[in-house]
């Protein structure tokens, strides 16, 4: 299966080569998930995804935007406008939908290392998410909390001394946590995510979706 996280080379300086072939291994991804997808009814996919079946087109919001998967093409798009989303963005998309499986969410914080194939990678992925937010907002919680509520997160109570939820997908909310560091302890953050977050998304989508919620965050801290 091609890896989602093929994605993270080519937005980070990858060359023109990695990216082309990663756009052409991700293009035909997104055929098979759509083979997959077409023999199932729509109406069930969106109701398990927490999305709504309107109009041939099933309609859920990702990153706080309304966007709109059309049946059977499969193919996504911003409601507001109808112009196409990124071959990226549809494949979060199709992979949230083909895993989907409408399980009710854990209420329970994990780390990464707690997803499934998730402890061999959890140092790379503390190395993109949490550690570069330790070492931006550490010493700054107060920065950290003006970005995470521009990003319209809600505060976590008894989570970390300073936590915030969000919902990049319907059913796949995250959390960011930040522990200022003091002279004797560094500062410690990391992007965490309920316990049912694999009945909704692959691995690999799970590290991108956190990474990009950290990056969020640090260009809303920077851009204030």
């Amino acid at each position: 299966m091609t890896s989602l996280r093929g994605q993270a080379a080519g937005s980070q300086g990858a060359g023109e080569d990695a990216r082309r072939a990663w756009q052409e291994s991700m293009t035909l991804r997104l055929q098979e998930l759509r083979a997959q997808m077409r023999p199932e009814d729509p109406a069930q996919l969106a109701a398990r995804c927490g999305g709504q079946w309107v109009e041939s087109e099933i309609r859920l919001r990702y990153w706080g935007q309304e966007l709109a998967v059309g049946w059977p093409s499969l193919e996504a798009s911003q409601l507001e406008n109808g112009k196409p989303c990124s071959t990226f963005d549809t494949a979060m998309l199709l992979y949230y939908l083909v895993t989907a499986d409408g399980v009710a969410l854990a209420g329970k914080w994990i780390g990464f290392r707690e997803l499934p194939g998730g402890t061999f990678y959890n140092q790379a992925f503390q190395g993109y998410s949490g550690s570069p937010l330790a070492r931006a907002l550490s010493n700054r919680p107060a920065e950290f909390e003006r970005a995470a509520a521009g990003l319209n997160g809600t505060r976590v109570a008894d989570l970390a001394p300073h936590a915030f939820r969000f919902l990049p997908l319907p059913r796949l909310p995250l959390a960011a946590a930040l522990w200022p560091g003091d002279e004797d302890l560094p500062g410690r953050a990391a992007i965490l995510f309920d316990a049912s977050a694999s009945h909704y998304l692959i691995t690999d989508g799970l590290a991108l979706l956190g990474s990009g919620l950290a990056s969020r965050l640090l260009r809303a801290a920077s851009s204030g």
